[in-house]
């Protein structure tokens, strides 16, 4: 299979859309820790510190998730130059490097969403006591 400009271009509306929904991700924990952060100021409870070091764990994800995608993105658009420079073997090679950092970045969004999950899990069995 021959390589067009076309091929990688049709990355660029999946990783920017991938790229809002960790944006949003990021964002609604970044709000979260917030609101623990202050509620651990007047408790000092230790179960809101013990969420805060799982909150920090989903964030590190979150930003290898964020960087492992502009990383896919960034090969995407140096296989267009490469194609563009007729240097085919360099473009199929930046180009499976590219879809291989979008395939980490995927896994890492499914832990995420694992971790996320497990963490409302507890809260609901908390709530149900």
């Amino acid at each position: 299979m021959e390589l067009t400009l076309s091929i990688p271009a049709l990355l660029f509306p999946a990783i920017s859309l991938t790229m809002l929904a960790y944006n949003a991700r990021y964002l609604a924990i970044a709000a979260l820790i917030r609101q623990l952060h202050q509620k651990y100021e007047e408790t000092s409870s230790p179960a809101i510190a013990l969420q805060v070091k799982k909150l920090r764990k989903r964030l590190s994800i979150i930003k290898n998730m964020q960087a492992t995608a502009i990383f896919s993105f960034l090969l995407a658009v140096i296989t267009m130059s490469l194609i563009y420079l007729e240097f085919g073997f360099w473009a199929n090679l930046v180009f499976g490097i590219s879809l291989l950092a979008l395939m980490v970045s995927l896994m890492l969004s499914l832990i995420e969403v694992q971790l996320s999950t497990k963490a409302l899990e507890i809260q609901l069995e908390d709530m149900e006591k």
